[in-house]
């Protein structure tokens, strides 16, 4: 069955191809000329080109007769999404403050697809070489919220997923065999958060609980992030972990309208 038969005659491509040009931009493809445009998303050069000028006649994407970079008005695409969600509002404060006591950079995020997104960002120190705010994407299965996120699915459902994902090295120490990261995701479920080391980026160590609604399942993840040479993943799960889980209790309550307890 071809992409046409299996969509159906409702499927509008040119929608899906005029968003498939907006997604071309990301963390270290800020700007791009259109022969990148048309590479990244499989385009010919003549209908990137029709896109890319609709975009930046629709306001969305700005062109300095070379490159190509998006405008903030982009923003309003995600801006419905956004704000229909009351956990960011819930947990900004308790993210503040849960990174004023440990002193290092925390966030939240959601899945969509095969990767996380960050809904919630706090940081300290920069210890990335990409910038990371609401909105940014990383692979799930790479990281320490994606890994929590994932471990929460159902057997059917992480089948279907480890089916489809391209599991990439992004470091030496990246997880890429899928029975391996199987068999992490099950102690991940099992121990109820998930520690990642230099998988991300180099240099990186992560650490993430999962946040539930009131039925149990799990709606977000959230997590703290340090460096690795200054402070190993032994002092982050003893220290910073119980610290995390108590936001993570806290933020639940407020989404349920409980009133939680501070520090």
């Amino acid at each position: 069955m071809s992409d046409a038969e299996r969509r159906g005659g409702d499927f509008v491509q040119s929608l899906e191809r005029g968003l498939t040009v907006i997604r071309a931009f990301g963390p270290g493809r800020e700007r791009l000329t259109l022969t990148e445009v048309a590479q990244l998303t499989g385009l010919t050069r003549a209908a990137a080109r029709r896109f890319l000028l609709t975009l930046v006649e629709l306001g969305y994407v700005r062109s300095d007769g070379r490159e190509f970079s998006l405008r903030p008005r982009v923003l309003e695409l995600g801006y419905a999404f956004l704000s229909g969600l009351s956990l960011p509002e819930v947990a900004q404060p308790l993210v503040e403050e849960f990174v004023a006591e440990v002193h290092e950079s925390s966030s939240i995020s959601v899945l969509d697809g095969s990767d996380i997104v960050y809904i919630v960002r706090v940081p300290t120190h920069r210890i990335m070489t990409v910038a990371i705010s609401v909105g940014t994407r990383f692979p799930a299965y790479c990281t320490s919220m994606g890994r929590v996120l994932l471990a929460a699915k159902s057997d059917d459902d992480l089948d279907a997923y480890l089916a489809e994902v391209e599991l990439a090295a992004l470091t030496e120490r990246t997880t890429t065999d899928p029975g391996e990261l199987r068999a992490i995701l099950a102690k991940v479920r099992a121990e109820g958060f998930a520690l990642v080391e230099q998988e991300l980026e180099d240099g990186l160590t992560s650490l993430a609980v999962p946040i539930r609604e009131a039925n149990g399942s799990v709606t977000a993840a959230m997590n703290v992030s340090a460096n690795a040479f200054r402070v190993d993943a032994e002092r982050l799960v003893r220290e910073f972990l119980p610290l995390l889980q108590e936001t993570a209790r806290h933020i639940e309550e407020g989404l349920r309208g409980q009133p939680g307890t501070g520090r």
